[in-house]
C-alpha cells in the first residue's frame, strides 16, 4: 500500500511512500469499526436532558375539586402525570451514564481497520514535515498547493502552540497527535495527512514494531 508524498511546502513528490501493511493493510471488520465509532460518540455524550417529576412541578397543592358529587373522576392534584403540565413518568433525570467501554486491543484493531479502509480509498498522504511561523496564511498555502479540500486531518508527532495557532482557523482542518488517533476522526476525514515522524510513531504504536 502506497501513499502520495509531499514536500514541506506542499509540492508533490514523484515517488510515493510505502505504508506499513500491519497498520494500513489490514482486512476490515466493519462491525468492529462501527462499535468503536459508537463508543467514541457515547463517551462524548453529556446527560443534560432532565424532566420534572410530579413532586418537582410547581403548583398543584390544592385539590382541583371535591372528591364526590361532581360527576367527574376523582383527582388529587393538577400536576398528576396524565394531565397537561403535570410531572413526567420515567423521564431523563440528568444522571444517566452513557459511557461505553472497549478493550484496548479492540480499540487499536479498529483504528488499524479504519486506517486501512482510508488507505484503500486513496485518502492517505504523507508530508515531509509541517513547519509554520504561526500564521494561518502560510499554513493554508501549504494545503492549497497540495490541492486538498474538505475535511482534512493532519497527524503530527507532537502538537505545539505555533502549529495550533496557524491551523485553528482553517476550515475543515483538524490537527491530531499520532498517539491520539481515533476511529471517529479517521472515518470522518476526506484526507488524512501524516508527517513523516507521525507515520513512524503510528507504525510503532499500532504495527508490529
Amino acid at each position: 500500500m502506497n501513499a502520495t508524498s509531499y514536500s514541506k511546502i506542499g509540492a508533490k513528490h514523484e515517488a510515493t511512500v510505502k505504508l506499513d501493511a500491519a497498520v494500513f493493510g489490514v482486512e476490515a471488520n466493519h462491525q468492529l469499526v462501527a462499535q468503536a465509532y459508537r463508543t467514541y460518540l457515547a463517551n462524548g455524550r453529556s446527560a443534560h436532558a432532565k424532566t420534572l417529576k410530579r413532586d418537582e412541578v410547581a403548583g398543584g397543592g390544592k385539590k382541583p375539586w371535591k372528591q364526590k358529587g361532581t360527576g367527574r373522576a376523582r383527582v388529587g392534584s393538577i400536576r398528576v402525570p396524565n394531565w397537561k403540565g403535570g410531572g413526567i413518568v420515567f423521564g431523563p433525570t440528568g444522571n444517566e451514564n452513557y459511557t461505553l467501554t472497549m478493550p484496548v486491543r479492540m480499540k487499536r484493531a479498529a483504528i488499524r481497520m479504519a486506517l486501512s479502509l482510508q488507505a484503500d480509498a486513496g485518502q492517505i498522504a504523507v508530508i515531509d514535515g509541517f513547519e509554520t511561523d504561526g500564521k494561518t496564511r502560510s499554513a493554508a498555502a501549504v494545503f492549497q498547493k497540495m490541492g486538498v479540500s474538505g475535511h482534512v486531518m493532519l497527524v503530527v508527532g507532537e502538537k505545539n502552540e505555533m502549529l495550533l495557532r496557524a491551523t485553528n482557523n482553517i476550515a475543515g482542518l483538524i490537527v491530531v497527535s499520532a498517539n491520539y488517533l481515533n476511529v471517529y476522526n479517521v472515518m470522518n476525514s476526506d484526507l488524512i495527512v501524516f508527517t513523516t515522524d507521525a507515520l513512524e510513531a503510528v507504525s510503532s504504536w499500532l504495527g508490529d514494531k
